[in-house]
């Protein structure tokens, strides 16, 4: 089976040497989007294809960390960070055609104004969830409960009762949207008297009283991939608070993975100090040690060299925390520390001075303390 095509390289999208200046990059831009824009392609899906894959170029390009980060190590820079419920999938750039206005109608006068108002995105809901290490080590699958803003049931955001006659705002002629000059530019705003809804209502839904909104409170499926890690963040599309008549927004959930004294982790990799007897690092053997199997509930029989000492490193191969991209897993690392008993018994004593003799190694019996 042939192989998906990879992406574009932006700059190619844009059609502009790597070292164009901010000045060409918004003029190419420019350019691309009045030549795909979908009032000029109407029902096109290529030409509406062609329009957001100009976009998303432009705004990576256009911020000079993101560029810079582009520059650097390709696209696996602008996926580095971006939250999501897959943590290593592609940058996903703008999801609509009206995301694209908002953001950059700005920059092109009176271009982006001819259109009609379309459904706005609600605001963004923002959780916290403590995830146990296992979980984080090996996915899982949580139910959460959330409370947001739907659009009215009755009046299916509108505002007004089905069926009720609904005017567009003088204000602003349906458009939702108003520009007033600043300096040499253009600016596009919110209309204040329609709240950028681009109509008016005379008689008011009786269920929201005319906001178009309404409340929910649900338990949502939230999948944790594998090798998930502490401070990452997951996104769930459609799952935030809506706008009246508009769409719903993304929720964002922020993890705090719980620790688990016997492992330290450091991004795929995890390391166990493991306590031994002297008398095994002289010798060697077999020990048993915790892995990251079954759950994190693991063990299994590692080999121990003779004379291993107190700070050495065991590297066990793959053993550690999975991939987010689900390609492998990390290492587990083996720390050995030594313990000394604290008390011996006559017979262990003599046999460690008989030892110490063999060594060379004679030493004076410490005084014992005289009581008071």
């Amino acid at each position: 089976m042939k192989a998906p095509p990879g992406p574009k390289d932006l700059y190619a999208v844009l059609g502009v040497p790597r070292s164009a200046s901010s000045d060409q990059l918004k003029k190419a831009y420019r350019d691309l989007a009045k030549k795909y824009h979908p009032d000029v392609c109407p029902n096109d899906k290529i030409a509406e294809d062609k329009f957001k894959e100009a976009a998303n170029a432009y705004q990576i390009l256009s911020d000079t960390e993101q560029r810079a980060a582009y520059d650097r190590h390709g696209f696996d820079g602008i996926r580095r960070g971006w939250p999501g419920p897959e943590p290593e999938a592609p940058y996903e750039g703008f999801k609509s055609v009206d995301d694209i206005l908002s953001t950059f109608g700005n920059l092109f006068g009176d271009f982006f104004t001819q259109r009609a108002p379309r459904a706005s995105q609600g605001e963004d809901l923002h959780l916290e969830l403590r995830v146990p290490f296992d979980e984080a080590v090996w996915g899982a699958r949580r139910d959460m409960k959330i409370t947001r803003t739907i659009n009215c049931a009755a009046c299916g955001g509108t505002g007004a009762p089905r069926g009720s006659k609904i005017e567009a705002c003088r204000n602003c002629q349906g458009k939702g949207q108003v520009v007033h000059a600043q300096g040499f530019f253009m600016v596009q705003t919110e209309c204040t008297q329609c709240r950028g809804r681009g109509k008016t209502i005379s008689i008011p839904c009786h269920s929201c009283r005319g906001r178009g909104l309404g409340s929910e409170t649900a338990v949502i499926a939230l999948t944790i991939p594998p090798g998930i890690n502490d401070g990452q963040t997951l996104r769930v599309t459609g799952k935030g608070a809506c706008t009246p008549g508009g769409t719903a927004g993304d929720l964002y959930v922020n993890l705090h993975v719980e620790s688990d004294d016997r492992f330290e982790r450091e991004g795929s990799d995890v390391t166990s100090e493991v306590a031994i007897r002297f008398t095994q690092a002289a010798l060697g053997g077999e020990i048993e040690i915790d892995t990251l199997d079954d759950n994190c509930q693991g063990t299994t029989l590692l080999e121990l060299a003779p004379g291993t000492q107190a700070g050495d490193l065991v590297v066990r191969r793959g053993q550690g925390v999975p991939h987010l991209n689900g390609q492998g897993r990390g290492d587990h690392l083996i720390r050995f520390k030594i313990e000394v008993p604290r008390k011996l018994t006559n017979k262990q004593e003599k046999l460690l001075r008989e030892f110490a003799t063999e060594l060379g190694e004679e030493g004076k019996r410490p005084r014992k303390k005289r009581s008071p």
